[in-house]
């Protein structure tokens, strides 16, 4: 017998989110479904868990976002993972940076159609020469740790933070990381996947040779 797959109340009830944010959740769920079936948005082997592997795999983010944080950039977004899914849940002045026209276009219509503000931006964001500073920066497995510290260094306010999703090579990274820059990083168990965290870094300043 298949077990029962992580759904709508079951996000619920991890999350504590009110019934409007999952019904607005729900639409985008099922935007995301019909838009998967002409574009590849998300990869197919996750489309039968998008609750667990994607919302509940941004929304676990909330809970770190700094209160009082007025700008959220979201590098890469996609299919708008965790960007949307965080404004969805509150948070405020969220922007989401997507090269993909595809995708800037799914965004802007799960945008209106559940009627939640963000900025959607169609660029490269490490190809942006001088971005406005925000108070939280985030991505999901973009680039290798190294490399994107190089953006967020960019893109953030010198007290704000990233919020950056890593996988099973986590700890390598951050030891790599470490011969170019020096941040302060706090390591947070993800709850959708054992072998990797969430790095609340902060302080990135590259390392004096």
């Amino acid at each position: 017998m298949l077990q029962n797959r992580f759904g709508p109340a079951d996000f619920r009830l991890a999350t504590g989110v009110s019934r409007e944010t999952l019904e607005k959740l729900q639409l985008y769920c099922s935007l995301l479904l019909t838009w998967q079936r002409r574009f590849n948005l998300i990869g197919k082997s996750t489309e039968d868990d998008i609750w667990q592997r994607h919302f509940l795999d941004s929304a676990q983010l909330i809970k770190l976002c700094r209160p009082g944080s007025l700008r959220l950039v979201d590098f890469g977004s996609g299919a708008g993972f965790p960007g949307m899914v965080l404004a969805l849940m509150g948070q405020t002045g969220v922007e989401l940076v997507e090269s993909s026209g595809k995708k800037c276009l799914f965004l802007e219509e799960v945008s209106m159609s559940t009627e939640t503000p963000v900025v959607i931006s169609r660029v490269r964001f490490e190809e942006v020469p001088r971005p406005e500073p925000a108070d939280v920066v985030t991505a999901r497995a973009v680039a290798p740790l190294q490399k994107l510290l190089n953006d967020v260094a960019r893109w953030i306010k010198l007290d704000g933070v990233a919020l950056l999703h890593r996988g099973s090579t986590v700890d390598v990274e951050i030891l790599e990381a470490a011969r170019y820059w020096d941040f302060k990083v706090v390591r947070h168990p993800s709850i959708t996947n054992p072998s990797g965290a969430i790095l609340e870094i902060s302080g990135i300043r590259p390392t004096n040779v």
